[in-house]
């Protein structure tokens, strides 16, 4: 212990250069917690707690003494903790560049490409892809490009596979990294602001923000190469312990040393993103300074890497070195392992994450580990220390033991080497085969698999077995299917060791598999994994059975056949039509802030420095769906100041969370909490830390009793009456006489059903809030809402306030989608009353955990519907009964029948009926998801039409196209929106998207495809879009100062829709008409600045899509205004000066006393209130019928936006809406239990798009057609519409579940493949396998049999 004092007791490291030295810290505090709460660098961004996001991603920097060199790798700064950093260097997005010391190239190619939206998660990509580029100049590689990096082009863009982004749909910064590729195609690469199409390469190379390597930014700081690298740190209760040997680590954890101490062994801390120990500990020992545990030898006998290596160094010193010709069987059977651990969670997790500490996870937590899997199948050895006593034990036995006690400890494993059986006989050829396998909802990692397996096998081929390969041993292994660890199939090995291969004997291995890979009670899709086993088994062996071992690997006689080139993920063409009326409105301008998004120092609520005596709160929330609150007791009160209930409510305030014209939602439960995820109290306490460990530790006293039993569903609502009213104004107009519709039917459909569950809206920033208490009653509350006018109204009543005592200030949201507007106010009402309360500033970061339970999320519904139609497909009548779960406060749901029908109204039904029930259930209320309704109405749409063109057995899409709307049916369901003939442009967009993307072309081609392909099925289909808006009143003020220099406030919340960019452009046009000198190029003289409520009333809300328009109408106004009282200046000047200048005009304006400062709203008319969007899309899909998989070959998109206002934020509205509906109709499992409770409810269970599931190829056009004069400048809304067009993918994986489907037809007759099918929604792997098949393999298999 005393070695360990004197080696020195100061916590030494840098942050963007700047040396930090600690005496004392708390060793579990994390990286992240110390940047946000000790230095100035905001640019880590706390996403998920988890590892998962990425957003909160540093470059840690050490230095290897020995080797004189630095290792740079990127890291979460949220589990990584800091007492780990010891002498070594931290760089942010900020120490990349910034507004003071200018841009790095990486936030200027990000803001050039339009690759950031909201922001949040923009410092975080840059640093992973800054990790990458910064690497690849350590690769023996030619010399690159000036301003380009070594690194390739794919590598660049797969540097962010495991970054999260909900805005952007990854396309733009998919090109903003392949840009600094060595061998990027230019022409590869999408929209941005360093060139225009048609210029030539060099143009484009001399236009991109130069790279270089030599960056002075980058540098790692001299006085680290001088600290030594362990430390030993104390404080007041923990001690962080670095051993340097086994000794001291024996020593360390001897009883003597350790009774009643409680202990944990840190490597990196990654399993803190899972497992969440929220235990307090007295020691940590630091296990990284051991140099046994660090160490990777490799010699005849086989690989043995420590068990502190990490992941990514395993897999480097696993791979083979480049240059070989030729490879033996160990090697390939390495080079396997690594592959498989490449997609084993992301870049930064595998930067820091260790092999012994995965291995620990799954033999103490049964953790469903991968590598413990591939490991079992090659025999790994595993060495463990007890004590004094080491001992090494087969993978098997150790993950069978009990959970390994605190004084045991895995030190390393090892490879043995595998080679194939020397055959005397030249007439027999020994092979070993291995291969791995894993099933995840994200290809390319950063999901935990449904199932891995790794089979490693030796077969012989020779003329005795007449060609036929003769297994001689075989090791299968599989795991993360719900068992608690990775097992051997002993007795599938032992059924097919030493039998000659055939699909007979194949198939007795499947039925033999299907009792050994069973999930444990609980596990998810247990069918599905249990089938997956089999399809993996299948896939391994079918090769072989063609007598070609070749075929099955990828060598030959030991010469490497390999590609280690990746392909691009994903790649896009843009086609815009630029403006040029009213410039500079419709040019493709860059997004404000774009750069100080990306280099972090754009500040979000949770980025405004706490005052020393602020507190934070959390929530303690009902986990009962109906129960009576008794009693709360705390557990953890360190640092708790107050616990916050509908009690502190001051006497006259009421008991609201959020007041809307929608309705009125409680803050708290009073004595009845309603629903799991109820606000039951605030706990506020010092820090946010120990406010989320008082609110988790509570203990919550419930009493059921005399309590109606809770209503959990749609269908129980509607047996008890519960529903909530809606009023005649919202309710939607039938159209036609049913029965009249039904009777021109020739056929009917009667009675379907179609269920759609929910959607969170991960927002990259969760609920945040700020309220800081001020003189004489009044308070100021810092807020991330879309809605901060309606929050100072419920703040206000709350607090029984006059409403001039409150102002609420929003600068910049970090993802909204809905989900900030009346959500965001519960939070920043919550902090408000405590901050009244304690005449203290209180904030909240909600953690993702609880926003995800308590968040609500989109509304699930039950539709059952009755459709008449025609032999041709032309449908004549369609009645619906439609059951919305609102949850149980109104919020917005009283709206969603207009919604619903107002988006399927889509198609000529002839006549449409429907009987609409908003549904009040115990379930927390579901509000407002970007296209609140009219995404589940536009999919119902389509779904009837996908049924319809099923039960006649005729093409789909000429069901689609013969029920699109003439303009004359178009005004009979729209009435007052349809416009004018010339604004319909859904018929021709149509036919349009048709010819440019080959519909007709594509369509043959796929069938050709699934004539050729067993396993895997294509998939093709094209669907329009109809979107009716609604365009709100919005303010708008505009001020000039003296300088010249611009200043605008509007009521929208910029949300990263750019609505900031926008209202620039609209600016800097309304005013360039004064025609003075100068005043053509006055965009970059505007700012617009924050929404403060007192400042700028009557703001509204953001949301609807059309806010945007709305406020620079309202800021065109406002600048008539200032143009008008200018105008006689400026002639009186020009007369007496000849010309004027911008400058001159406004300095003299100034001095005579012109008021420069104008406000205006903006009121739409009777006539502009509401119209229509339209768009097409068509997708390509393929899907893997052995693992139900779908890929997204190629998607395009036509979408009218009018004159668009931008078209590069247009377009990223375009594609970002496009993603999130893929999520929803492809990903998105937003699960809870049979109470309600949310059970989704982080990183690893609730799977959002990543780079690697987007369209592989994704064309977006932009059309402008016509001049609609009721529009802002003719502009058109691209928030939400976009997002409706994503059912495609969903009806393309229809379409290849049907080819699937009739192919298992043929190959055993079965009624239940004959009858037309529902593909679920989502459409994740398991839906799509179990439509496919989970008896895929054992059909083909008995079909096979039966015709040999």
């Amino acid at each position: 212990m005393q070695e360990n004092r004197e080696r020195g007791e100061s916590l030494v490291f840098a942050v963007n250069g700047e040396r930090f030295e600690l005496s004392s810290v708390d060793p579990s505090t994390t990286v992240l917690e110390f940047l946000r709460t000790h230095t100035p660098f905001k640019s880590v961004k706390l996403g998920c707690g988890e590892g998962g996001c990425g957003a909160c991603l540093v470059l840690i920097s050490k230095y290897d003494p020995v080797h004189d060199q630095v290792e740079d790798f990127t890291a979460s700064s949220c589990l990584t903790l800091l007492c780990s950093i010891h002498g070594c260097s931290i760089t942010t997005s900020e120490g990349l560049g910034n507004s003071k010391d200018g841009f790095h190239p990486i936030h200027e190619r990000i803001a050039g490409f339009h690759a950031s939206q909201c922001g949040f998660c923009t410092p975080g990509m840059c640093i992973s892809l800054f990790g990458a580029l910064v690497n690849a100049e350590k690769i023996d590689r030619p010399k690159p490009p000036s301003g380009f990096s070594k690194a390739t082009a794919a590598e660049a863009e797969r540097a962010i596979c495991g970054n999260l982004c909900r805005c952007t749909g990854y396309r733009p910064l998919s090109d903003a990294c392949k840009s600094f590729g060595a061998d990027v195609d230019l022409e590869d690469l999408g929209l941005n602001s360093f060139w225009r199409k048609g210029e030539s390469d060099d143009i484009k190379r001399s236009n991109l923000p130069k790279y270089d390597h030599h960056h002075k930014k980058s540098k790692f700081p001299k006085f680290l190469k001088e600290i030594k690298h362990n430390v030993f740190m104390a404080s007041e209760r923990h001690n962080w312990l670095s051993p340097t040997s086994l000794e001291e680590l024996q020593s360390l954890l001897e009883p003597n040393n350790s009774v009643g101490t409680k202990i944990k062994l840190v490597v990196s801390n990654t399993g803190m993103g899972y497992y969440k120990d929220t235990k307090s500990y007295d020691k940590y020992i630091n296990l990284k300074g051991i140099s046994e545990l660090s160490k990777i030898t490799k010699d005849e006998t086989g690989v043995e890497i420590g068990a502190t290596v990490t992941i990514f160094k395993a897999i480097e010193a696993l791979n083979p070195k480049s240059g070989y010709e030729f490879l033996s069987d160990f090697d390939t059977i390495l080079e396997k392992i690594a592959g498989h651990m490449s997609k084993i969670a992301s870049g930064f997790i595998r930067n820091t994450a260790s092999v012994g500490g995965n291995l620990v996870m799954a033999q103490k937590y049964h953790f469903p580990s991968d590598i413990a899997t591939i490991l079992l199948a090659v025999d790994t050895m595993v060495h463990i220390m007890t004590g004094t006593k080491f001992e090494w034990l087969r993978m098997q036995e150790f993950l069978e033991r009990p959970p390994l006690k605190l004084e045991s400890v895995l030190l390393s494993i090892k490879i043995p080497c595998w080679e194939s059986s020397k055959r005397a006989s030249p007439k027999h050829r020994s092979k070993i085969v291995f291969e791995t396998f894993r099933a995840s909802p994200r290809p390319l990692g950063n999901a935990l698999p449904y199932l891995n397996a790794a089979f490693l096998v030796e077969v012989s081929t020779g003329e005795d077995y007449e060609g036929i390969v003769l297994i001689d041993n075989c090791r299968l292994s599989f795991g993360a299917y719900g068992a608690r660890h990775a097992v051997r199939a002993i007795e599938v090995e032992e059924l097919l060791k030493g039998k000659l291969l055939n699909f007979g004997i194949i198939h007795e291995a499947t039925n033999l598999l299907t009792s050994i890979v069973v999930g444990e009670d609980g596990t998810s899709h247990t069918a599905y994994r249990s089938s997956l086993a089999i399809g993996f088994l299948y896939k391994f062996f079918s090769p072989l059975i063609d007598h070609s071992v070749e075929k099955r690997t990828n060598y030959s006689n030991g010469k490497v056949l390999h590609d280690n080139a990746h392909p691009i993920l994903s790649s896009g063409k843009q086609e815009i039509q630029v403006g040029d009326e009213h410039r500079p409105i419709g040019e493709p301008v860059t997004k404000s802030g774009a750069t100080l998004q990306a280099s972090g120092e754009a500040v979000y609520v949770d980025d405004i420095p706490s005052s020393k005596n602020c507190l934070h709160g959390a929530y303690i929330y009902s986990t009962k769906p109906l129960a009576r609150v008794k009693s709360i007791k705390l557990q953890k009160q360190d640092g708790v100041r107050a616990i916050i209930s509908s009690e502190d409510i001051p006497t006259g305030g009421e008991n609201v969370g959020s007041v809307s014209s929608f309705g009125i939602d409680p803050l708290f439960a009073d004595e009845v909490a309603r629903c799991i995820g109820d606000r039951i109290a605030f706990v506020v306490a010092d820090t946010q830390k120990l406010a989320d460990m008082a609110s988790n530790s509570a203990i919550v006293e419930y009493d059921c009793e005399n309590l109606e039993t809770p209503i959990l569903s749609v269908e129980e609502a509607v047996e008890r009456s519960s529903f909530f009213a809606i009023p005649p104004m919202l309710y939607p107009q039938q159209v036609g006489d049913i029965a009249k519709g039904m009777a021109e039917a020739e056929l009917k459909i009667l009675s379907s059903e179609i269920k759609l569950g929910s959607q969170y809206y991960f927002y990259m920033e969760t609920q945040t809030a700020l309220a800081i208490p001020d003189e004489d009653n009044c308070l100021t509350v810092y807020t991330s809402s879309q809605a901060p006018e309606l929050l100072h109204s419920t703040i206000a009543t709350c607090l029984n306030i006059p409403e001039h005592n409150v102002r609420t200030i929003t600068r910049r949201v970090g993802g909204g989608f809905g989900g900030k507007f009346t959500r965001a106010h519960f939070v920043a009402t919550s902090c408000a009353v405590a901050a009244h309360k304690l005449r203290l500033p209180v904030r909240m970061y909600m953690n993702r955990k609880t926003d995800m339970i308590m968040a609500g999320g989109r509304h699930p519904m039950k539709i059952t519907y009755n459709v008449g139609f025609k032999s041709n497909g032309k449908i004549t009548a369609l009645e619906l009964e439609i059951l919305v779960d609102a949850g149980i406060d109104p919020d917005i749901s009283i709206m969603m029948p207009h919604t619903i029908i107002g988006a399927l109204k889509k198609y000529d039904w002839g006549v449409l009926s429907f009987d609409l029930k908003v549904c009040r259930t115990n379930l927390p209320s579901r509000s407002a998801m970007r296209g609140p309704g009219e995404v589940q109405g536009s999919y119902i749409a389509e779904a009837i039409i996908e049924n319809v063109a099923s039960t006649l057995s005729i093409d789909v899409d000429s069901v689609r196209s013969i029920n699109i709307h003439t303009y004359k049916s178009l005004c009979t369901f729209y009435n007052h929106s349809a416009g004018e003939p010339i604004d319909y442009t859904l018929a021709s967009i149509w036919d349009k998207l048709a010819v440019s993307a080959r519909y007709n072309q594509r369509s043959e081609s796929v069938k050709e495809f699934n004539k050729k392909n067993i396993w895997k099925k294509r998939g093709i289909s094209r669907v329009p879009a109809l979107f009716e808006v609604g365009v709100r009143h919005a303010p708008g003020k505009t001020s000039i100062l003296k300088d010249g220099s611009i200043a605008v406030e509007v009521g929208g919340i910029e949300i990263g829709q750019g609505l900031w960019t926008k209202v620039k452009q609209m600016a800097a046009y309304a005013l360039s008409l004064i025609q003075c000198d100068g005043s053509q190029d006055l965009l970059d003289n505007v700012r617009v600045i924050q929404s403060d409520t007192l400042s700028l009333i009557q703001g509204g809300m953001t949301g609807g899509s059309t806010t945007s328009e709305s406020s620079c109408e309202a800021v065109r106004l406002s600048c008539n205004v200032l143009v008008e009282r200018l105008m006689p200046l400026k002639e009186k000047l020009q007369k007496e000066m000849g010309s004027i200048n911008w400058k001159t005009l406004i300095s003299q304006a100034h001095l005579q006393g012109v008021n420069l400062s104008a406000t205006s709203i903006y009121n739409p008319g009777v006539t502009t209130s509401n119209y229509l969007n339209y768009g097409v899309a068509m997708s390509e899909v393929e899907i893997d019928l052995l693992t139900g998989e779908t890929s997204v070959l190629q998607t395009d998109i036509i979408y009218d936006c009018g004159k668009s206002l931008n078209p590069a934020v247009d377009l990223g509205q375009i594609e970002g809406a496009f993603v999130q509906g893929l999520g929803f109709f492809m990903l998105e499992e937003y699960d809870t239990n049979h109470e309600g409770l949310v059970l989704a409810d982080g990183t690893w269970n609730y799977k959002i798009p990543t780079l690697d599931t987007i369209p592989k190829q994704f064309n977006v056009e932009i059309v402008n057609i016509g001049h609609h004069k009721h529009r802002v400048l003719s502009s058109k809304a691209s928030g939400e519409p976009p997002l409706l067009l994503a059912a495609v993918v969903h009806c393309a994986t229809r379409a290849a579940v049907k080819e699937a489907r009739k192919q298992l037809l043929s190959w055993s007759n079965s009624d239940e493949l004959e009858k037309p099918f529902q593909l679920g929604v989502p459409a994740t792997m398991p839906v799509v396998k179990q439509l496919c098949g989970l008896d895929i393999v054992e059909r083909y298999l008995k079909w096979k049999m039966a015709k040999t």
